[in-house]
């Protein structure tokens, strides 16, 4: 593993030094494509921190242009601490068993930093999920997101009887949300959501943004944590 890992990073780098940089650098040190590689090759230790600066700069890449747009969320559908200076975002479903599996990582991650402000963006792409995101918008405009969000995952999927007991547990008014649920504002929502999520290249939920890098898949607490820690620093 640790030998592909390196295969593979040094042929990602060396298609980043293969553009206009690259061209530029062996045409500034007289060193060749070859050369580099046998440079990087030669010395494995500097691997991992160019990895992090290549992933950093793709993640950057990815931002560009959508990172305000993606970081404001739908009103109410905010968890921890709403006015926090740290934002984690997560794209989710209710039918994602890897999303039920972090949502203990997020209640956690809220309840160890009073300064940190979740934003949840519902992205539906799972069978079943879209009445479930739909209500949860609902919910978010009752001031009962995250009682309904907690109350669905501790349901499990997202059937028609545990999103209606889900939201019967928030305490939502439900004339008002299915109205709500059905509308244009809860499509539009939506349909913002899965433009954003494939702007960003996400193939899957969760997906996570926090500061300026982006994270795909259940990482956990510890890896979330870290990247929470580097975006306050920042």
């Amino acid at each position: 593993m640790k030998r592909q890992f390196g295969t593979w990073i040094v042929a990602a780098l060396l298609g980043v030094l293969g553009g206009f940089a690259g061209a530029a650098i062996w045409s500034s040190t007289g060193m060749g494509q070859a050369d580099t590689r046998a440079y990087l090759v030669a010395n494995p230790d500097i691997l991992p921190e160019m990895a992090e600066a290549y992933e950093r700069q793709r993640s950057e890449d990815r931002l560009a242009g959508v990172s305000e747009d993606v970081k404001a969320p739908f009103e109410g559908a905010v968890l921890g601490n709403p006015n926090g200076s740290v934002t984690l975002v997560e794209f989710t479903d209710y039918a994602c068993g890897y999303c039920r599996a972090s949502a203990e990582d997020v209640r956690a991650l809220i309840a160890s930093n009073p300064d940190l402000r979740v934003v949840v963006r519902e992205w539906p792409i799972f069978e079943g999920s879209d009445a479930a995101a739909r209500m949860a918008l609902a919910a978010a405009k009752q001031d009962r997101y995250a009682a309904f969000h907690d109350a669905l995952f501790a349901a499990g999927n997202p059937t028609e009887a545990n999103i209606a007991a889900a939201a019967q547990q928030a305490g939502l008014d439900m004339e008002r949300a299915q109205a709500f649920a059905a509308s244009d504002a809860a499509e539009y929502e939506l349909t913002k959501n899965m433009a954003l999520a494939r702007q960003l290249g996400f193939t899957g939920t969760p997906s996570w943004i926090v500061g300026d890098e982006v994270i795909e898949g259940a990482v956990g607490q510890e890896a979330l944590a870290a990247a929470i820690a580097r975006a306050a620093k920042s």
